[in-house]
């Protein structure tokens, strides 16, 4: 409960600081469908970003993944966006509602086909399984809920929900591009008397991941299990 609370407070006060954007995008004739579609561009340009970053550059070269995380950032904005437009703009619409959620699977799937793609080119195998697996998640906490709706529960909540997964990913992506600039991307640190690294530059990106990885499905789980109460207590 308490989460919530924070979360709230924390949206409302988001919410006034993006609203004189919100007002903007209004006046030029933005609708919030438009602004989804362009969240889900945005999310399609991330992917090439790391294709391009796998393609072109080589493993040392953590610039692709400054560059991506930036735009995961900017892509993000949008998803908060489309709501707002919709409620301040007073366009509102149950299709608009379902073209949000398709949109933003999407945009989520597309993204981490980029990410994946990134770091199975350059090697980092067991860290694109852990990416396949936060996808996973990603989308079974996004779905569960979508059903536990059409089933006539709330279920939300639990972390990593969208917001957190989109900051957890731009931030570290961003954090370790800049990293990768100052120390270098081949950067390895080993600890005395073993023969394997402990950590790389690459670890600020990978790590996050695979924290992703396992929070996303226990939020998965945990709703599943939120569901099978409230059915139960409902006597379905």
């Amino acid at each position: 409960m308490e989460d919530t609370l924070v979360r709230d407070k924390l949206q409302k006060g988001i919410y006034k600081v993006i609203n004189p954007l919100v007002m903007g995008l209004i006046k030029i004739g933005f609708t919030p469908n438009l602004v989804t579609v362009t969240g889900l561009v945005l999310n399609i340009m991330v992917a090439i970003v790391f294709i391009k970053g796998a393609e072109q550059g080589n493993r040392g070269d953590l610039s692709y993944v400054g560059w991506a995380g930036a735009l995961i950032l900017f892509a993000g904005l949008f998803d908060m966006l489309d709501g707002q437009v919709a409620r301040l703009g007073n366009m509102s619409s149950s299709f608009g509602a379902l073209f949000d959620s398709v949109l933003d699977r999407y945009s989520e799937l597309i993204m981490f086909l980029g990410i994946c793609y990134y770091l199975v080119s350059h090697h980092y195998f067991i860290s694109s399984l852990a990416a396949f697996i936060a996808m996973i998640g990603s989308m079974m906490v996004s779905y569960i809920r979508a059903r536990s709706e059409g089933l006539g529960i709330q279920n939300s909540g639990g972390l990593m929900q969208r917001p957190e997964r989109v900051i957890l990913l731009a931030l570290s992506a961003i954090a370790c591009g800049i990293t990768g600039h100052f120390i270098g991307g081949n950067y390895k640190y080993y600890v005395p008397g073993i023969s394997f690294h402990v950590f790389e530059t690459m670890t600020i990106f990978t790590l996050p991941i695979a924290v992703m990885a396992v929070l996303t499905n226990i939020t998965a789980i945990k709703r599943l299990r939120n569901a099978k109460k409230a059915l139960e207590a409902k006597g379905r």
